[in-house]
């Protein structure tokens, strides 16, 4: 637990009384979390059964013990994304960084390799018993590819244009065998031609298949949470468990126990394949927490958490958790940014381009596509929507129309969160690792931008509180504070946070937004960490 005292101006209101102000102190709690993952996504069991896991947005590949769940990092960032893993028949290891759009290789003993780069979308891969390796990209292209596991060469084209091959493995037939993503069927290819036969259909989003030791092929579906064995003799398909949606990936160690990986969740399961029990080896109530937004009223008050793979609403008073819209069993895009308004949700996704608008109300939820980088989105006072776009520097209207239409405020730099007073003025953090970071007061009316501080560390979290001031995380350093616009005055409410997780090559500074929520009722201010995959709730205490 973290207690600061404030330096200066945050005071008890105690004149009215006639006593001495006190200073306040402020508590920082963790208010839900911590989770183990930032999402997860590839899975693979070495020989002494240890599952590894790779985490696309935590940059990492994770060790797990299957007994106990314990959870170690075995390669951090930058090279440690992974979005599959692969073991060949010599015990090297593969992996894919879906988002720098590299491959690489690792010898027992040795250090990584990058064999492959260029191919944004790298995303699953597999050995033969030869060692050749193959690799697909997905999503962010459609292809198959046979690498040099050398690196000496450039890797070789096998196809385009498959439909999104996604977890595949080497069958004993040496075809590959895997899901077409958006084709929802299992098909079997030859990598010599790339031309494909289906195995099986009926799959509204298969993510995964690989082979147990029973010969048969079990395959995940994403939409459904479905785990589906197919007898490779019969082609019959069957249901052999029902997971939550949002799986991503499949391992099978040698004793037959199916290892599968939720997105959303932090969760990878057990399953027999026999009796289809099922055990959760690992999990928590989170994947990735970035931006966050409150509201209150009738139904209690909501913290609303953009978590990357799904949008969440937890509930302040009692902690329960839900998730309206979870990505693939829903029509959502990343989770990245959030706002809540009077009767609108907003969410943005920069790596999407995408805002989506929730109706409190009803739940209808709109998507809008066309947006360059959008970090966050608000519902105004008078009903207009707005989104701050961190590539443009710009804060343009979300009407619906087919295009973005024209910017009302140009000039910001890199801007990440904002908010609207109770005067009508925009609060803004800019994150720019060149210029430092600054908080600015926007003007919607005229466009004017008014930077009101600066030099500070990776600003990204704002909000306004019922005492006006704004309160903010710089997440370059884990502190919060709290900036007075009426006499400019500034105070450090929190230090030493667990905030500000490296981005990745190629991505925004802020990758993962600290999110930063003040609650009507109380004053506590909430605080997402994607470090640690918590919320931290900052609570003012009179001593």
């Amino acid at each position: 637990m973290i207690r600061l005292l404030c330096a200066a101006s945050l005071l008890a209101l105690a004149a009215c009384s006639g006593e001495a102000a006190k200073p306040v102190t402020w508590e920082v709690t963790e208010f839900i979390g911590p989770s183990p993952f930032h999402g997860l996504h590839g899975l693979a069991v070495e020989e002494d059964g240890t599952v590894l896991a790779g985490s696309v947005v935590g940059q990492a590949i994770y060790a797990v013990n299957p007994v106990t769940g314990e959870v170690t990092e075995r390669m951090g960032p930058p090279d440690g994304m992974a979005d599959d893993i692969a073991f060949g028949p010599n015990g090297e290891m593969a992996w894919t960084g879906y988002l720098t759009g590299k491959v690489f290789i690792q010898e027992k003993g040795g250090e990584p390799r990058m064999i492959s780069s260029g191919l944004p979308g790298s995303n699953s891969l597999a050995f033969t018993k030869d060692g050749k390796l193959y690799f697909t990209q997905v999503f962010l292209g459609d292809a198959l590819y046979e690498a040099d596991v050398t690196g000496a060469s450039p890797a070789r084209l096998i196809r385009k244009d498959l439909g999104g091959f996604n977890g595949f493995e080497v069958g004993p037939d040496g075809m590959l065998y895997g899901p077409l993503w958006f084709k929802n069927a299992i098909v079997k290819i030859d990598p010599k031609t790339g031309a494909d036969t289906v195995v099986a259909d009926g799959f509204q989003i298969p993510a995964a298949a690989n082979f147990g030791p029973d010969g048969n092929l079990y395959a995940i579906d994403t939409k459904t949470g479905e785990l589906k064995r197919i007898d490779m003799k019969t082609k019959a398909v069957g249901v052999v468990a029902t997971l939550a949606p949002a799986l991503d990936n499949l391992a099978i160690a040698k004793d037959g126990t199916i290892y599968v990986s939720n997105m959303a969740e932090a969760t990878i399961y057990a399953v027999n394949p026999a009796d289809g029990a099922v055990r959760k080896i690992v999990s928590g109530p989170l994947a990735t927490p970035t931006d966050l937004a409150i509201t209150d009223g009738p139904e209690g008050e909501k913290l609303h958490v953009a978590d990357v793979f799904a949008y969440r609403v937890i509930d302040t008073a009692t902690k329960a958790i839900t998730d309206p819209l979870r990505m693939y069993r829903d029509e959502t895009e990343n989770q990245l940014g959030i706002g809540a308004g009077k009767s609108k949700v907003m969410i943005t996704s920069w790596a999407a381009g995408m805002v989506q608008v929730i109706d409190r109300a009803s739940g209808a939820a709109a998507i809008h596509h066309g947006f360059t980088a959008p970090t966050d989105a608000l519902e105004l006072a008078d009903g207009r929507v707005i989104a701050l776009e961190a590539a443009t520097g710009t804060i343009r209207p979300v009407t619906g129309a087919a295009t973005p239409e024209a910017p009302i405020v140009s000039g910001l730099n890199l801007p990440v969160a904002m908010v609207e007073a109770a005067d009508g003025r925009i609060w803004v953090t800019e994150t720019n690792p060149q210029a430092k970071g600054a908080l600015a007061s926007v003007d919607l009316a005229t466009g004017e931008v008014t930077r009101v501080l600066e030099g500070l560390e990776g600003p990204e979290g704002v909000d306004v509180g019922v005492d006006g001031k704004v309160y903010l995380a710089e997440a370059g350093v884990g502190r919060v504070i709290a900036y007075d616009p009426k006499d400019k005055s500034t105070t450090v409410l929190a230090e030493g946070l667990k905030t500000g997780l490296v981005s990745a090559e190629g991505t925004l500074p802020a990758y993962t937004t600290t999110g930063v929520a003040v609650s009507r009722k109380d004053g506590s201010i909430y605080v997402s960490s994607d470090i640690t995959n918590a919320i931290y709730r900052i609570a003012a205490k009179a001593d």
